[in-house]
């Protein structure tokens, strides 16, 4: 069992499940298809609320019950489709309001804590040039996070035959189709999230030659290796 209460596999089930909404949401955006877009939907019931529904917690139980009411009852229209157009948007802009708020007075950036992790560190051990860059590249990612909420938003309201201002009746002065919203939104979004984190790994290589990892596989295994707490932790 976790810290949480809930099982070790739980874990390992919400990353799978949050691994299979991309396609799943890719492919009920393609099609509009209700089926496709109410099974993305209970998938992320499932990444949402795994921990409190394994624990077990009665309120993690009534929460996804009464999501998973929503979208049968969803599910017989086609307004299923509907919060699929929102649901890139507003994890985006959870993330970029989390990296943002780290950057408050009195709050340490979430790069830097994740840094003092990696290098086995306090926060007052890093050096002034690791606070520095990890300060700044913590604001980097909030910018670049909210341009793609900002871009996610955008798309949902102009898709038609079914974004948003479709549905309100409203003509937007340009549109897209909901497929090129979908490829924005389920893929080319993380591509970009993915492009970035790679020429920043490379550009730190340059800037701090000295690391206590050889190789990108590494750093990623020291990533996993600061432990369910420490993430925990670290998105309160």
């Amino acid at each position: 069992m976790t810290a949480s209460g809930a099982p070790r596999w739980a874990a390992a089930l919400r990353w799978g499940s949050l691994l299979a909404y991309l396609p799943l949401a890719h492919v009920a955006g393609t099609t509009s298809s209700p089926a496709w877009a109410a099974a993305a939907l209970v998938d992320l019931v499932v990444v949402v609320w795994i921990d409190g529904l394994c624990a077990p917690r009665l309120g993690a139980w009534c929460a996804a019950g009464l999501c998973l009411a929503a979208i049968a009852g969803l599910a017989a229209t086609d307004l299923i489709l509907l919060p699929l157009l929102l649901v890139p948007a507003a994890f985006v802009g959870l993330l970029a309001w989390w990296f943002a708020r780290s950057l408050r007075a009195g709050r340490t950036p979430v790069i830097t804590r994740i840094v003092a992790g990696v290098y086995a560190q306090t926060l007052e051990e890093l050096s002034p040039r690791h606070h520095r860059y990890t300060r700044r590249l913590t604001g980097f990612w909030a910018a670049l996070l909210a341009a793609l909420a900002l871009a996610n938003l955008s798309l949902a309201l102009i898709a038609v035959p079914d974004g948003v201002l479709a549905r309100l009746g409203v003509d937007a002065p340009v549109a897209v189709t909901r497929a090129q919203w979908s490829l924005f939104a389920n893929v080319l979004n993380y591509g970009v999230v993915g492009a970035a984190m790679a020429i920043e790994y490379h550009w730190r290589k340059r800037v701090f030659p000295q690391r206590p990892y050889r190789n990108f596989a590494e750093f990623l295994r020291r990533l996993a290796a600061l432990g369910p707490g420490f993430w925990r932790d670290l998105f309160r």
